[in-house]
């Protein structure tokens, strides 16, 4: 009757973190920038206009996009997953064996 109880908390605390997870907001584009995107198309419009039409306004470089962080967590979770199933692999086994053996 244990092992009933521990799939209907583990059940639990899945669905309550999918549940969390629905409220997270996304990353999707919308249109609500429209106002100062059509500021930075006059602001372009403008430097041109000083500059000359063949020459164009530079941009700052950025640099690239650092995965580094997200690599580390993931290896970090996947190494966790892995923990825990073999502490469920180890503790399943012992379940087996009598008291007196554990």
């Amino acid at each position: 009757m244990r092992a009933h109880r521990r799939l209907l908390v583990t059940t639990a605390v899945a669905g309550g973190l999918l549940g969390g997870l629905w409220f997270v907001p996304s990353a999707n584009a919308t249109d609500d920038g429209a106002p100062a995107r059509a500021a930075a198309s006059q602001a372009q419009v403008r430097s041109q206009a000083q500059t000359g039409p063949g020459e164009g306004v530079e941009l700052a470089d950025t640099g690239t996009f650092d995965s580094t962080p997200y690599l580390l967590g993931g290896f970090g979770f996947l190494g966790a997953g892995a923990a825990l199933l073999v502490n469920a692999r180890v503790r399943a086994g012992r379940e087996g064996l009598t008291p007196a053996a554990r």
